[in-house]
């Protein structure tokens, strides 16, 4: 679990915290947007000194920023391979049928830059934003919806399960992993298929017990009278003061002046 952010919430009090969580998702996504806007690497600067400037305010720790990239390097290695031998131009180096070329290095530099931002970006919203406030903020941004029988609190309710219970699932994981080694399972030799098939004693009991959990937390929910459909109260309403406005205006005008400057 320590190798996972994805649902973690680091409890700061910082004025990122005490953001409305509606200013935070609205503002996320525009910053997500925008980068695609991006057509040159020069012009990721001020995205890195945003998202730089986003985890000094939050005190979020550096630790937990690369944390945040290990479970998707992956795909960036893949992403970036696929650019460097894919991409046409001036070749620079030959490696058997494929070519490496100067445009090709260009654009990896410039789709693992993108990535890594929007990873980053994602992270600082989940590390800054509890799962009940991400909830409240998802249901009252949807909440306009409603009248077209759009279920905007069953939707945020899921969002922000989902999200509370990705580090559990990959605690109990672990936790299994663990006990059939200690009986004997290896799950690190052979070739692919080996590989596979001896995920089977992890992956049976980690469904078993995400099934009972949820069970679980079915009658844990329905014991509190939750009811699909019905209005909710809440302990800690949100609302939105003049510093969340002007930070949502702030941020929106520099996408804005992103997205006007890649058109002149």
């Amino acid at each position: 679990m320590n190798k996972i952010s994805i649902g973690q919430y680091l409890p700061y009090d910082t004025f990122i915290h005490r953001l409305d969580p509606r200013v935070k998702i609205i503002g996320i996504f525009a910053f997500i947007i925008t980068i695609f806007f991006v057509d040159n690497l020069i012009n990721f600067i001020p995205f890195v000194i945003l998202v730089g400037l986003m985890v000094h305010i939050g005190k979020i720790p550096i630790k937990s920023v690369v944390k945040s990239l290990k479970p998707l390097i992956f795909i960036i290695v893949i992403t970036a391979v696929i650019n460097l031998f894919t991409t046409p131009g001036n070749v620079l180096l030959k490696v058997g049928p494929l070519n490496i070329t100067d445009e090709g290095i260009y654009r990896t530099a410039f789709t693992m830059l993108r990535l890594i931002l929007i990873i980053i970006s994602t992270s600082i919203l989940t590390y800054t934003t509890s799962p009940m406030e991400l909830t409240y903020g998802l249901e009252k941004l949807f909440s306009p919806l409603k009248r077209f029988g759009f279920p905007a609190g069953e939707l945020a309710m899921m969002i922000s399960i989902s999200l509370r219970f990705i580090p559990t699932l990959f605690d109990e994981a672990n936790k299994i992993k663990m006990a059939q080694m200690a009986r004997g399972a290896d799950f690190e030799s052979g070739n692919i298929i080996n590989r596979a098939v001896s995920m089977v004693p992890l992956l049976v009991p980690l469904f078993l017990n995400s099934f009972n959990r949820s069970d679980e937390l079915a009658t844990a929910m329905e014991a509190r009278l939750y009811r699909i459909g019905e209005e909710r109260t809440k302990l800690n309403e949100i609302f939105m003061d003049k510093t969340d406005y002007l930070t949502l205006f702030l941020f929106l005008g520099f996408c804005l002046v992103i997205i006007v400057l890649r058109y002149i």
